[in-house]
């Protein structure tokens, strides 16, 4: 069982950045491959990155690529996603989720656990 409770979301100007956490309980989360996705009102939740349990391995998403990195600390439990660049489009809300499969993976049905979500906004 793995809980997720994301923060670091908030309003920023174009160009600007933001780091967002997802902190993970459970002592599974050092063996699970964690993902960021994101959601905006009426659209399906999207993909935006994954990471492997050690590290070694990340995807993104074609729309983030350069621009965001994602990155894990197990000794802390925790997961980030450090956006740069940022743009009026990457306004939504972004969530954390964990799986228990060893490769990074796009797919949300993969996914099992599921933070509730942070809210980041963009201006122009």
């Amino acid at each position: 069982q793995v809980q997720l409770v994301e923060s670091g979301g908030g309003l920023v100007q174009a160009g600007g950045s933001l780091r967002l956490s997802c902190a993970a309980s459970g002592r599974t989360f050092s063996s699970s491959t964690m993902g960021w996705f994101r959601q905006a009102p009426g659209k399906e939740r999207e993909f935006v990155a994954a990471i492997s349990w050690s590290g070694s391995t990340k995807v993104y998403a074609d729309s983030v690529k350069g621009r965001f990195t994602i990155s894990r600390d197990n000794t802390k439990n925790t997961v980030y996603l450090q956006m740069n660049s940022l743009k009026p489009e990457d306004t939504t809300v972004y969530y954390c989720a964990a799986t228990v499969y060893s490769l990074p993976s796009s797919s949300l049905s993969v996914y099992k656990y599921w933070g509730q979500g942070t809210q980041v906004t963009v201006s122009s």
